[in-house]
């Protein structure tokens, strides 16, 4: 049976304030969708809640995933449930080194060296994790961490914030290999599911998504074709999107 992740009627508050109203999705087996919406309207609230982070709080519907409700999961037990996370903003680990992290969550307790070298991190793996990064530096320490952890459901928020070009062009190209969307994976050997919030677009570039939606004040308010919307984003603006509900 293929496995999907599911969300219905989902609504969350965070210290009683509250920010996803009746947000519904569906990631199948092997797909990849993307969510647009412009800041502060609950994007990165649906990640952690899938997630798991307890200050997010469900008040009404459901999160599935490989056909089991995960709504009262701990973030470990989903994490050891195949679902992993890419942080906008990953906090300072003082005392952690990035190799340690690496060496607990491998999915074979080894250190995976070609995507170390690839995303030119040798020098950092003795450091403590975050500590002093760089933007584009912290990008690929969380890209490295997913490598190794290699889950079934990925969630990336904003990869390409705070990164410049040339190593756009490498994070692009892992998470394409993450999500199993290379050309060498073929289409029904694709098991991987991702979710992945954008601002600007450019993943678009590495990643063939099957799907986006646009997320306006909590809600999911249309869905479709991912280079299509993301167009008519470009042209009208998320006032624009806005404006097409107001008109239906």
């Amino acid at each position: 049976m293929k496995q999907k992740l599911l969300v219905k009627n989902l609504n969350v508050e965070i210290e009683g304030e509250k920010i996803l109203r009746g947000v519904n999705l569906e990631i199948p087996e092997g797909e990849t969708h993307i969510l647009f919406g412009p800041n502060g309207c609950g994007k990165s609230t649906l990640l952690k809640t899938i997630m798991g982070y307890p200050k997010y709080r469900i008040t009404k519907g459901t999160i599935s995933f490989k056909s089991k409700k995960i709504n009262k999961l701990g973030l470990n037990e989903r994490a050891q449930l195949g679902i992993g996370v890419m942080y906008q903003r990953p906090p300072e680990v003082k005392g952690v080194p990035l190799k340690k992290i690496l060496e607990i969550i491998s999915d074979n307790n080894e250190l995976k060296e070609k995507d170390i070298s690839d995303l030119n991190l040798e020098e950092y793996l003795d450091r403590d994790l975050n500590l002093g990064f760089s933007g584009g530096e912290t990008k690929k320490a969380e890209m490295l961490q997913l490598l190794h952890q290699n889950p079934d459901l990925i969630l990336l928020d904003e990869p390409e914030s705070g990164v410049d070009i040339e190593n756009l062009h490498v994070l692009g190209n892992k998470a394409k290999k993450l999500l199993q969307k290379a050309l060498d994976t073929k289409i029904m050997d694709r098991k991987k599911m991702g979710l992945i919030i954008t601002h600007t677009g450019y993943i678009l570039d590495f990643i063939e998504a099957d799907k986006a939606y646009v997320m306006i004040d909590g809600t999911i308010n249309c869905s479709g074709n991912p280079h299509e919307i993301f167009e008519a984003i470009q042209k009208n603006g998320f006032e624009g999107c806005k404006a097409c509900l107001e008109n239906k």
